[in-house]
């Protein structure tokens, strides 16, 4: 993978887990005392077509978006944006009523 690839200049994850630190109180400030791990929790889709990893500190809670970068892995961001999908918040079932 390219160390020049998009979004991977300024990174704040791992590309293959997509696991981050906890170490900013704002973005690139570095002043977090927390230093846990964040979790990968989710995927946001932007409105201009970008995804951004939703992170949440292991420890404190925090909630972090950052920019998906061109060499993470597609496999684990695929896994992690269809994760809802295998865990609805309903029943199945319910759509047997329709």
């Amino acid at each position: 993978m390219p160390a020049d690839a998009p979004g991977t200049a300024h990174r704040n994850h791992c590309p293959t887990c997509l696991w981050s630190r906890h170490l900013d109180d704002t973005p690139g400030d570095r002043a977090a005392d927390c230093a846990s791990g964040m979790a990968p929790i989710a995927i946001h889709a932007r409105q201009d077509g970008e995804w951004s990893i939703i992170h949440r500190c292991t420890a404190c809670g925090t909630l972090n978006a950052n920019r998906v970068a061109g060499d993470d892995n597609p496999l684990t961001l695929m896994r992690l944006a269809v994760a809802p999908l295998a865990r609805p918040p309903f029943p199945l079932d319910y759509f047997a009523q329709l």
